[in-house]
């Protein structure tokens, strides 16, 4: 099978993920977002969804394009009335 890629920015996603060491390969690429589709499944004609698990938020971060954005909360203090 051959996949072509058409989008320029989304080959350019790839190769950057690749050299970054998040992924080996194109097929590591597809294998995590065919994973990651996979939380909506068809069974029997009815949609079932799979409640999200802690793993899958970790894979999610881990896999934004937008890593360097820190999600730490700011740790100064709350004013409080008196």
């Amino acid at each position: 099978m051959t996949i072509e890629i058409r989008r320029p920015e989304l080959e350019a996603l790839l190769l950057e993920r690749m050299r970054r060491g998040g992924f080996s390969s194109v097929e590591d690429v597809l294998l995590e977002a065919l994973k990651a589709s996979s939380s909506t499944l068809q069974d029997s004609g009815q949609r079932v969804v799979r409640e999200a698990t802690g793993a899958d938020l970790v894979a999610t971060m881990q896999a934004s394009p937008y890593r360097e954005i820190s999600l730490e909360p700011s740790r100064e203090e709350m004013p409080v009335r008196k």
